[in-house]
């Protein structure tokens, strides 16, 4: 096991040196097609959570910039309100609202889904982009470790309990996951809360990352009749405020070569624009094209037979029923 997880580091690092950095960006997007990002969207709901910094406040402005109608979802009141002054200000979009909300609590978030359902809106892009990672165990006062309250039962509950307001929006209704490549490192495990061993906040992340990866495949599964979009993608090492505060070894090793977060956002944004049938449902994205789930010898592929199981432990954690 050493040895394995010693190689799923090295390869991560390796790959991630020569295609996560700012430079690996401006190497794929010479690939990229202008227009593919210079569609307009006037007239559709999209809900962005974390939205008061770095990707998250990328993604939300620039969807806004395309004339979408944007509900920044946001835990901190007075920062999320310098988020939408902000967005409303250099965009000119006057259709951005805040919603008060933490993704660590299963109470807040379904408060957050009830009202939004009340406006019976449809709701066509749903990007679950709030993360968090506490490299100490934090527990939330609903019991859950910190981590995975925030990146996977919150994701898991934000996005079932808003499937009714995606269905009104079929068949361009779409959910994008901001997972993250950390996840090369890690395979499925049935220790959501990594109560076996010492806590590793930074490998429980990875964890997380991994089950966000999953779980769209099985949601692209599992809803596959519904016409809703399940997409994944990873924004490459991008030079966040959350990365400075949580990873600041690794932010100070890379300075200069991190990404800004308008590039991490560009593939968030780009598969909310595109026409669905450009995309497939259920696959992790990188720099606006499908990417490997896996890293070459890895073993982390036969892991992804125990998402069934981990959907039933979320199903039951946040008691919503399918």
């Amino acid at each position: 096991m050493f040895l394995l997880k010693t190689w799923r580091s090295t390869a991560f690092g390796l790959y991630g040196y020569l295609n996560f950095t700012k430079s690996g960006f401006i190497e794929h997007s010479k690939n990229f097609k202008a227009e593919d990002i210079q569609i307009r969207i006037d007239g559709k709901n999209c809900i962005v959570t974390g939205a008061n910094s770095g990707i998250g406040f990328a993604t939300a402005q620039g969807l806004a910039s395309r004339g979408a109608t944007v509900y920044l979802v946001c835990r901190n009141k007075e920062r999320g309100e310098a988020a939408l002054s902000q967005i409303k200000s250099s965009t000119g979009n006057k259709n951005v609202h805040l919603e008060v909300c933490d993704l660590s609590s299963l109470s807040d978030i379904k408060s957050f889904a009830s009202r939004f359902a009340l406006k019976d809106e449809p709701l066509h892009v749903l990007v679950n982009n709030a993360g968090v990672l506490e490299n100490n165990r934090v527990t939330t006062s609903e019991g859950q470790e910190m981590n995975f309250a925030v990146n996977v039962l919150g994701t898991y509950a934000m996005t079932e309990l808003l499937l009714p307001s995606l269905e009104k929006a079929v068949p361009d209704a779409r959910v994008i996951t901001v997972a993250s490549g950390g996840m090369y490192t890690a395979p499925l495990t049935k220790d959501l809360q990594f109560s076996d061993g010492n806590f590793n906040g930074v490998e429980q992340y990875a964890r997380n990352k991994r089950v966000q990866v999953a779980l769209t495949e099985k949601w692209a599964e599992m809803y596959k009749n519904k016409e809703i979009g399940f997409y994944s993608m990873h924004p490459g090492w991008a030079e966040t405020p959350g990365v400075t505060k949580s990873l600041p070894d690794f932010s100070k090793s890379f300075s200069g070569k991190l990404r800004t977060s308008e590039e991490g956002a560009d593939t968030v944004i780009w598969l909310a624009l595109q026409p669905k049938e450009k995309l497939v449902s259920g696959t992790f994205y990188f720099d606006r094209a499908e990417a490997t789930k896996h890293l070459m010898f890895a073993a982390t592929k036969g892991s992804h037979a125990l998402i069934d199981s981990i959907v039933e432990d979320l199903r039951s954690m946040s008691g919503i029923s399918s």
